[in-house]
C-alpha cells in the first residue's frame, strides 16, 4: 500500500490560494468553518486523512492528471455556475430501479433526498420515469459478463433534449449496465460538463453482479429490429440493499460534482477521488475533503453546517422499521418502505464530529 502525502504548505495552498483575493475570501468564512476547512493541513487530523493507493490499476497510478487546487477551480473559464434561473438538478429514471413499483419510487425519493442534502440550497426534481425504448439508444449483450448494455452516448443525446429550461443539470440513472463505444467493456457513468448532462448505471453494484448466480445473463439477442426493445421487459434488476443505496449516492453525488468544475481529487481522501474498479470505489468516502468543499461551497453558497444537519436528518428520516434489504416482492399497495441506511451510520458520527468542530 502506498500513501499519498503532500506538505501542510502544500495542502494549505492548495485549499486557500495565495492570491490576496481568495485569501481575503477565505477569512471572511464563518470562524467555524475555517476550523474545519484547516483541518486539511493539520497532519494529525482524524476528519480528513490521506490518500491511499492499494495496486497499480487504482485510478491515480493509472491516469495520470494535474490536480486542481481551490484557485484553479475558481478561475476555470468554463466552470457551470446556478444561477437563479437555472437552479435544480433533474434526476431522470431510465427503466426500473427496483422489483416493483414502489420500490422504483422509494428508491428514487431517497436518491433526490440525498441529493438535496448534499448540495443544499438546489432544487432537486424528478422527471417522470421512462422506459429504456424511449431513449432510443443502441444496446448489446457484453461478451464477457453475458448482461444487457445500453450505449452512454445515445442517452446522453436523449437527455441533452429532455433537458428543462430551468435545469443546471440533467442525470439519467438506470440499473442496466452502461457502454461508451463498442471497443469498451463497460463504464460505471458518463458526463457532458458543457452540455449539463450525465448517465449512471449502478448495475454492477448489486452484491451477486461478479457472482457466478448472477441472473441478468442474456444467452444471446434475439432482435428483430432495432427498434425492438422488448427484452427489457422485465430484465433482471438487483435487490437495493443498504450497500448498493450508499454506492449510488456515491457515484450520482461525485458525477454531479465533477459537472460543477471538480476535477478528481488528488489532495486527501475525498468523494472526488477517481476510481477505476469497485473495490476502490468502495474505499472512497462519501465526504468532500476541504478543498473540494470549499469549492462546492464557492459554487453553490451553503452554509456547511445546514448542509451537515441536512445530511444526519436525511439519515435519520424514515429509517425506522426492519433494517437490511428491501423486500423483493413487496405488494404493490404497500406504504412507505423502510430506507436501508445502516451502511451510512459510520458516515453519520464522522458528520457529528465535523458539526462538534465547526460549533465549538
Amino acid at each position: 500500500m502506498q500513501i499519498v502525502r503532500h506538505s501542510q504548505q502544500t495542502l494549505k495552498t492548495a485549499l486557500i490560494s495565495k492570491n490576496p483575493v481568495l485569501v481575503s475570501q477565505y477569512e471572511k468564512l464563518d470562524a467555524g468553518e475555517q476550523r474545519l476547512m484547516n483541518e486539511a493541513f493539520q497532519p494529525a487530523s482524524d476528519l480528513f486523512g490521506p490518500i491511499t493507493l492499494h495496486s497499480q490499476s487504482d485510478w491515480i497510478t493509472s491516469h495520470p492528471e494535474a490536480p486542481q487546487d481551490f484557485e484553479q477551480f475558481f478561475s476555470d473559464p468554463y466552470r457551470k455556475i446556478p444561477s437563479p434561473d437555472k437552479h435544480s438538478i433533474y434526476i431522470q429514471s431510465i427503466g426500473s430501479l427496483g422489483n416493483t413499483r414502489i420500490i422504483s419510487e422509494e428508491y428514487i425519493k431517497w436518491l433526490q433526498g440525498y441529493c438535496k442534502a448534499y448540495f443544499y440550497g438546489l432544487r432537486v426534481k424528478l422527471l417522470e420515469p421512462v422506459p429504456v425504448s424511449a431513449t432510443k439508444c443502441s444496446f448489446r449483450v457484453n461478451e464477457n459478463t453475458q448482461n444487457l448494455q445500453i450505449h452512454a452516448g445515445d442517452i446522453l443525446k436523449f437527455l441533452k433534449k429532455k433537458k428543462p429550461e430551468d435545469a443546471f443539470c440533467i442525470v439519467g440513472i438506470t440499473m442496466i449496465d452502461l457502454y461508451p463505444r463498442d471497443s469498451w467493456n463497460f463504464v460505471f457513468g458518463q458526463a457532458s460538463l458543457t452540455d449539463g448532462v450525465g448517465i449512471f448505471s449502478f448495475a454492477r453494484y448489486g452484491s451477486d453482479f461478479y457472482s457466478l448466480r448472477y441472473e441478468g445473463k442474456v444467452k444471446k439477442l434475439k432482435k428483430t429490429s432495432s427498434s425492438d426493445y422488448s427484452i427489457f421487459d422485465n430484465y433482471y434488476i438487483p435487490e437495493i440493499t443498504s450497500v448498493l443505496l450508499l454506492r449510488s449516492c456515491k457515484t450520482l453525488t461525485h458525477e454531479i460534482g465533477h459537472i460543477f468544475g471538480l476535477r478528481h481529487c488528488q489532495w486527501l481522501a475525498c468523494l472526488m477521488q477517481g476510481s477505476n474498479h469497485l473495490e476502490e470505489a468502495d474505499r472512497r468516502p462519501l465526504n468532500l475533503c476541504p478543498i473540494c468543499l470549499r469549492k462546492l461551497q464557492c459554487a453553490i453558497g451553503f452554509s456547511i453546517v445546514e448542509r451537515y444537519k441536512a445530511l444526519v436528518q436525511w439519515i435519520d428520516d424514515e429509517s425506522a422499521g426492519t433494517p437490511g434489504a428491501t423486500p423483493k416482492h413487496s405488494p404493490e399497495d404497500n406504504g412507505n418502505l423502510p430506507k436501508p441506511v445502516e451502511a451510512f451510520k459510520e458516515w453519520k458520527e464522522w458528520i457529528i464530529k465535523c458539526l462538534a468542530v465547526l460549533q465549538k
